[in-house]
């Protein structure tokens, strides 16, 4: 993928296909949402929504210093803060700087890979937000997401990916 001369076009990127289909990306990440579901543990569902909170640019693909950001913020070392940070990117698929009921509903989707009923995910999402939404205002900011996993213990130590 890096062409021999690359100084004549330093800009390479990484193909996003190329990165989801690593190693390390096929086992789950856990994380304080998938934690107690066994499912996730043996496919990442969001390997994908991972590598777009990494890149730059709409495709999804990544420069160098992308990809050693996300493997820097992944590793098992990284601090709880950067970590904080990118897990809510992974969880905020609209982009709004909200997880709303609809981030939540599509993450319990690949967690669960759409096996509840329409009625279980909306009950799970509204009570999601009914126990982290610290200001009332019906969706997570990052201070509800950081106070949420401040109370799951295993975060850091999930939160990761083993290269």
């Amino acid at each position: 993928m890096v062409p021999m001369d690359y100084t004549r076009n330093p800009d390479v990127k990484l193909p996003i296909q190329l990165i989801v289909n690593m190693p390390e990306f096929k086992v789950g990440l856990r994380t304080p949402v998938s934690e107690t579901l066994e499912n996730c543990l043996l496919e990442n569902p969001f390997r994908e929504r991972i590598v777009h909170s990494f890149s730059e640019n709409e495709e999804g693909s990544l420069s160098f210093n992308d990809f050693v950001d996300m493997f820097s913020a992944l590793s098992e070392s990284a601090p709880r803060e950067l970590k904080a940070f990118y897990a809510f990117k992974v969880y905020d698929f609209n982009m709004d700087n909200f997880i709303c009921k609809s981030d939540l509903e599509q993450t319990l989707n690949k967690l669960t890979k759409e096996e509840l009923t329409e009625e279980e995910v909306s009950l799970v999402c509204e009570k999601v937000i009914e126990e982290a939404d610290m200001d009332a205002d019906g969706k997570l900011g990052y201070a509800d997401f950081e106070d949420m996993i401040s109370k799951a213990p295993d975060f850091l130590s999930t939160f990761h990916v083993r290269i």
